[in-house]
């Protein structure tokens, strides 16, 4: 009798260490897809991280490269305000400034005569030639045509910013706050001031790295001259 419980015992012993392994199987499996899982987040964040810098340095790069064409916009063109605007851009260290690359074939089809850039500055987009499109509204980095300014930024890692103007509606004015009334004359009772009607572009810009070409980002602005 004392034979048979001994051998029960051992039999139950036996039987719960198997119960045993499998429990220590499924709870090391259960960690070991809590490691991984916490692994693949861990590397996915500091992809995404990486990722958002890049886009931010991109994006910092094109705000910039928008900064200088509407001072461009300023200058409406004139040869004398852009060589300055030139001059003044390329004295700065890591600056790079290629003057606007708009077709001389772009011309207004009616009205005022213009050619290149002045059209897009001064006449409305419904009267430009189809030279000023270079055949499309977006950018293409490899096809100047289709951009108005290149601009590189940077010293050990440089971008490169394009910008265009794509549509433009025209106004009358773009003084400042001082000067929006009465101007520089005297006023009296039975002066008219005439309503300052800006005239608004319609603005794309592209930046990329000049190494990495995935590295880059895009602006659109409607910008108020």
């Amino acid at each position: 009798m004392n034979e048979l419980k001994t051998q029960s015992a051992k039999l139950k012993i036996q039987s719960e260490k198997g119960v045993a392994l499998i429990i220590v199987i499924v709870l090391s499996a259960v960690a070991l897809a809590i490691m991984t899982a916490l692994i693949y987040m861990i590397t996915m964040g500091t992809q995404i991280s990486g990722l958002q810098k890049r886009y931010k340095t991109a994006l910092e790069a094109g705000e910039g490269g928008g900064d200088v064409l509407y001072q461009l916009i300023a200058t409406r063109a004139e040869s004398a305000g852009v060589q300055s605007l030139s001059s003044g851009l390329n004295a700065v260290p890591g600056v790079n400034f290629s003057t606007w690359t708009t077709s001389a074939d772009c011309v207004p089809t009616s009205g005022a005569t213009y050619t290149g850039l002045q059209t897009k500055l001064m006449t409305p987009s419904n009267l430009w030639s189809p030279e000023c499109y270079g055949g499309s509204v977006s950018i293409d980095p490899l096809t100047p045509s289709t951009y108005d300014m290149k601009i590189e930024l940077g010293t050990t890692t440089k971008y490169s910013v394009y910008a265009k103007i794509v549509a433009t509606t025209d106004g009358n004015s773009g003084g400042d706050l001082g000067l929006l009334t009465k101007g520089v004359v005297s006023s009296n009772s039975g002066e008219v001031a005439v309503m300052s009607i800006p005239f608004l572009y319609a603005i794309e810009v592209v930046s990329e790295n000049g190494a990495r070409i995935d590295e880059r980002a895009k602006i659109s602005t409607l910008y108020q001259y």
